[in-house]
């Protein structure tokens, strides 16, 4: 906003939460991740990653006492990696995957054939200014903003521990924006 940027051209990236999700839960049930697709809503940090297993046909079989466990997975997915490095590096090859996934969904939108994805990007999804959730790329950039959709009673409350979090982690980035000189 400071440097008259386009806000629906300006995403972040949460693909390697999308990533990992279907990864276990391909793990968990024995089927391709591939084709699974369980939307990774909220932001890219610890609680505020929020998958939303219950939106997936095949993440949706898993036994709902399993689900708190996978979820903390999947948030804590990248110190995983760390500790299974012993320190020493982190998940480059997940990351450049993911980058690549985001990357080739963008290209596709502004070539012309629309693709979905999860990205966080300014949005009214819910009451805060920023969050990741399902959105369209297209020709000019973010097309749609999608609604979160259902949740069950599990993923209702863990969206408000999210945006409790997601919150205090906005405000700290427009204080520091507004507060630096962001370079063009």
């Amino acid at each position: 906003k400071k440097k008259g940027l386009d806000p629906m051209k300006i995403v972040g990236i949460t693909t390697l939460d999308v990533v990992r999700a279907n990864k276990f839960v391909g793990g968990i049930t024995g089927k391709n991740p591939n084709y699974i697709n369980v939307p990774v809503i909220g932001g890219h940090a610890g609680t505020t990653i929020m998958p939303v297993f219950s939106q997936d046909k095949v993440a949706a079989t898993i036994d709902a006492e399993k689900i708190p466990d996978l979820d903390k997975r999947v948030q804590d997915a990248g110190t995983e990696v760390v500790n299974a490095k012993d320190g020493k590096g982190s998940a480059t090859l997940s990351m450049a995957y993911a980058g690549a996934r985001l990357g080739k969904a963008v290209l596709a939108g502004l070539a012309g054939k629309r693709r979905v994805e999860c990205a966080y990007c300014k949005s009214d999804v819910t009451d805060l200014p920023y969050f990741a959730q399902k959105v369209a790329f297209g020709e000019t950039g973010i097309t749609k903003v999608f609604p979160i959709g259902e949740l069950n009673d599990y993923e209702k409350k863990r969206l408000e521990e999210a945006k409790t979090q997601l919150k205090t982690e906005i405000e700290t980035g427009l204080k520091y924006a507004e507060s630096n000189e962001l370079a063009a």
